[in-house]
């Protein structure tokens, strides 16, 4: 059965760093298209950032553009989300979903994803 799992989150101050973590259990995450999306309560969960399986294609949404950079550890069987610069704003779960392919222009929109991880928590405070 293949799963997904977020890791690395916590808490860390505004203008500080974190990096959060994609892994997969029962396949290769090379093999799928990972996208990285975000919640706070009463909202949608909203698109930040993804990679596609084949090219290694990557968007980000405003929001992360010069910010965050996603990226894939082969190594480690990985799809990382480096964030710099963080806002108190950034404060949300974070999910990591999969795809097999994905059109990059749909690539940030949550229900084209077949399957999510149960999320992890990002705070950024003042």
């Amino acid at each position: 059965q293949v799963q997904f799992q977020e890791s690395g989150g916590g808490v860390v101050k505004s203008g500080e760093s974190l990096t959060v973590s994609c892994t997969a259990s029962g396949s290769t995450l090379a093999y799928w298209s990972v996208g990285w999306f975000r919640q706070v309560p009463g909202k949608e969960r909203e698109g930040v950032s993804c990679i596609s399986a084949g090219n290694g294609e990557t968007y980000y949404a405003d929001s992360a553009k010069g910010r965050f950079t996603i990226s894939r550890d082969s190594a480690k069987n990985t799809v990382d989300l480096q964030m710099n610069s963080l806002k108190v704003e950034d404060t949300a779960v974070y999910y990591c979903a999969t795809v097999e392919a994905i059109d990059q222009s749909r690539c940030v929109i949550p229900s084209w994803y077949d399957y999510w991880g149960p999320g992890i928590q990002v705070t950024v405070a003042s």
